[in-house]
């Protein structure tokens, strides 16, 4: 009998699908590149350290636990609150939708399903709108 394939969202299945650690690393560095490079993401660029190495990690370990894989922004920085993360920043729908447009580029450079990319930007839109302060 052959079990059905685990649905994006249902335990590890994202994580599995986004290739554990080592592929959402690799998805997190070439959104910074994004957000390096793109002009339109300079306001956002801009809001990060110039040595982007710390952000790279907490995002990386964030994705990692919000995927359905290991926890590893509470492990390695406590408990992570996305609004008041992100308070001291000011953050409107243009800094949403540049963020979000760094990740689309991002996912569309991964060796990713196109399944997976479309459920992966419309469930990060989630947090991406959580960071809004501002409009």
């Amino acid at each position: 009998m052959t079990l059905p394939k685990a649905q994006y969202g249902q335990g590890d299945a994202t994580y599995q699908a986004a290739g554990k650690f080592e592929g959402i690393l690799k998805l997190v560095v070439a959104f910074y590149g994004y957000m390096d490079t793109l002009p339109e993401a300079q306001h956002i660029r801009a809001m990060h350290p110039k040595d982007l190495e710390l952000s790279i990690d907490k995002l990386a370990c964030f994705l990692s636990g919000w995927m359905g894989g290991p926890r590893l922004y509470r492990e390695k920085y406590g408990v992570i609150a996305i609004p008041s993360a992100h308070s001291h920043l000011n953050i409107g729908s243009a800094e949403r939708d540049a963020w979000l447009m760094c990740m689309e580029k991002a996912l569309a450079d991964q060796d990713y399903s196109t399944d997976l990319q479309g459920y992966l930007l419309k469930q990060l839109a989630v947090p991406a709108e959580r960071c809004r302060n501002l409009d």
